[in-house]
């Protein structure tokens, strides 16, 4: 899109609201519109960063000849729909993850984009956060050697959120714990096998008809001797949020903390038994970024001193992600490159959680990922 500015509308302000601040420091972006449906909580949020762009319909955003792109926010079942619009209406787009509810919705925004030539990116905070990037950095540096095994998992309990939450399968929303596993070599899945285990409550089954406490997966790489396992809990399982990413390599291996704020353990072959393990604080990735937007990686103040908002104190979150995935999709639209993950991509790892539950409702059964969600040989 040459030197000009990338104009950007924000659909969606729950989590959403978290990516304003960032876009309005990044250099290259002008955060020009926000979408909301609620109009108090809209104007609310568009007075605090002063946007003057409020639009509490989707369909009217779309058709404003001003707006480039579109980054989504909203509740799962509506980001399939809601970018199959944005591409109709010529926006590129920038969606929360997953990508979409059904393999067919996937393939059509794959479709779409390829037609188009408009930039799809799905917004998988886990492969920009910084413990994920140090472990790219270790592997692409060599010091992890020939990478041997990769497992990943997300574990969170969803008792009490509304709406699609009760009952969801948990390989629906599997993307934080797929992403990373496919992202560090940047493989693409070719089949998965996945069980399911446990059950969970009746009143929760009946709302998609699975019955699965905890669902594990593994996926075979596409032309590699490589394959992983992900697993994922939702409901009645005992355990602290965890989004995990654990890399096994021939010299080194390295293993998220098994609690929050604990430090990563990296394993170093050949040595003795003692000091093969060592514990590790994960550094910080900002240098990779612009500087007028480093300091969200770390849950830095997001306003200016005269323009503090007490109501609406926010962190960065997700490992320093946030101001990561802005930057890579900003740029890629600015130099006209294609973006980390893709659309077929994004549709590898969607389609991966997608098929690892009916593999699962089938007993295990290889499912082959389809043709449309590997890279274009």
């Amino acid at each position: 899109m040459g030197n000009k500015k990338i104009n950007i509308a924000i659909i969606g302000l729950g989590f959403g609201a978290e990516f304003i601040p960032i876009y309005q420091r990044h250099p290259d972006a002008n955060l020009i519109a926000v979408c909301q449906r609620n109009e108090t909580k809209l104007n609310e949020i568009a007075d605090n960063f002063n946007i003057e762009k409020r639009f509490t319909s989707y369909d009217e955003l779309l058709n404003d000849p001003s707006i480039d792109a579109v980054h989504i926010n909203t509740p799962i079942p509506n980001h399939g729909e809601q970018t199959i619009k944005a591409l109709k209406a010529g926006k590129h787009v920038a969606c929360t993850v997953p990508m979409a509810t059904s393999v067919e919705e996937c393939e059509e925004i794959v479709r779409l984009t390829e037609e188009t030539g408009l930039t799809y990116m799905m917004m998988e905070t886990v492969v920009y956060a910084r413990e994920f990037l140090y472990m790219k950095e270790l592997y692409e540096n060599g010091d992890l050697g020939k990478i041997q095994f990769l497992k990943a998992s997300h574990q969170q309990d969803m008792d009490g959120w509304p709406n699609y939450w009760p009952g969801l399968p948990p390989m629906y929303y599997a993307t934080h714990c797929v992403g990373p596993v496919l992202g560090l070599t940047r493989a693409e899945a070719e089949y998965v096998s996945c069980f399911g285990s446990g059950t969970i409550r009746e009143e929760l089954i009946e709302h998609y008809g699975s019955p699965f406490a905890v669902e594990t997966t593994h996926i075979k790489f596409k032309d590699s001797d490589l394959s992983a396992q992900v697993y994922r809990s939702l409901f009645d399982v005992a355990r602290q949020y965890r989004e995990s990413f654990e890399v096994y390599g021939s010299e080194k291996s390295v293993e998220w903390p098994l609690i929050e704020e604990e430090p990563l353990v990296v394993h170093t072959a050949k040595k003795p038994e003692p000091e093969i393990p060592e514990k590790v604080e994960c550094p910080d990735f900002a240098k990779l970024l612009p500087k007028e937007i480093q300091g969200f990686t770390t849950g830095g103040v997001y306003d200016s001193d005269d323009n503090q908002h007490l109501s609406f104190t926010q962190g960065a979150g997700h490992g320093g992600s946030h101001p990561h995935l802005v930057h890579e999709f900003v740029d890629a639209l600015l130099v006209e490159r294609s973006p980390y993950p893709n659309a077929r991509q994004s549709a590898n790892m969607t389609c991966v959680g997608i098929l690892a539950h009916e593999s699962a409702l089938k007993g295990g059964e290889l499912i082959r990922l389809p043709e449309f969600t590997f890279e274009k040989s």
